[in-house]
């Protein structure tokens, strides 16, 4: 079954659960690095997922309600995202498909307030969702 090509600029939305932790996620944008291009921006192809960064996105948890911030980055394509036929420069296209595993990166530990002072958040690392949006919408890849 055919579906969109992403193509530079398409959107990456994170959903906010993961695991215990909600995230409050920012968007991040995906950079094609393909030679092939449509309408002028540039096909993005299998790899192009792992520059995208959002970084300064505040979370926090059952346990530790007092906010801390981490890092959103794709860490898998989920089934269907990456082309097994369509290629550009010998790389298979990403597709939208459905949802990528996400990752969390804590970098300021979210706190839990004690008589004792402030506990940190001991977890480094929450797994998540999510999924991308694009402005292809005719463009189709197999």
């Amino acid at each position: 079954m055919s579906k969109s090509i992403l193509v530079e600029g398409d959107s990456v939305v994170f959903l906010p659960n993961f695991g215990p932790a909600v995230v409050i996620p920012q968007p991040g944008t995906l950079q094609g690095s393909g030679p092939g291009t449509y309408r002028g921006k540039k096909i993005c192809v299998e790899g192009d997922e792992k520059s995208v960064s959002v970084p300064g996105c505040v979370y926090l948890t059952p346990t530790h309600p007092i906010p801390g911030t981490g890092t959103l980055k794709i860490a898998a394509l989920g089934d269907g995202q990456t082309a097994t036929k369509t290629k550009t420069g010998g790389k298979a296209v990403l597709l939208k498909g459905g949802n990528f595993t996400a990752k969390f990166t804590v970098q300021i530990p979210a706190e839990l307030e004690t008589v004792s002072g402030p506990v940190p958040d001991t977890t480094l690392n929450y797994s998540g969702m999510g999924q991308f949006i694009t402005t292809n919408v005719k463009f189709q890849g197999t």
